[in-house]
């Protein structure tokens, strides 16, 4: 394969990889929606604290959903498995970080007490 047929299938890949314009506009549309659907739900006062709470808490995975498929093109094809790899190593260790430092406040806390 020569030169400019390599960089010619790069490319190809490369722009693979990306969106159409109809696949942003859905991913934007849907953001929106999921957006004001949390907003309206706050702003109703006519559920419960408990039922709110459930309802924003699931629009907000359903929109990180739609962002990482829509617009970091992440999902199960080849081409964007390393994204998706990369994402969930990401995720892994901001838990790590997250939860170790949480544990070791907690411990902190119950073990030194309270001198007051």
């Amino acid at each position: 394969m020569s030169h400019s047929a390599a960089a010619a299938h790069g490319h190809d890949d490369h722009a693979a990889d990306h969106g159409s314009l109809k696949s942003y506009i859905i991913g934007f549309v849907l953001s929106l929606l999921l957006t004001f659907g949390s907003f309206g739900l706050v702003m109703n006062g006519g559920l419960s604290h408990t039922i709110t709470i459930i309802g924003v808490v699931a629009l907000c995975v359903i929109q990180l959903l739609v962002q990482l498929v829509y617009f970091l093109h992440m999902g199960a094809s080849k081409s964007a498995r390393d994204n998706l790899a990369t994402f969930l190593f990401t995720v892994m260790i901001i838990a790590i970080i997250v939860g170790g430092s949480a544990w070791v406040l907690y411990n902190m806390n119950v073990n030194m007490g309270h001198a007051m």
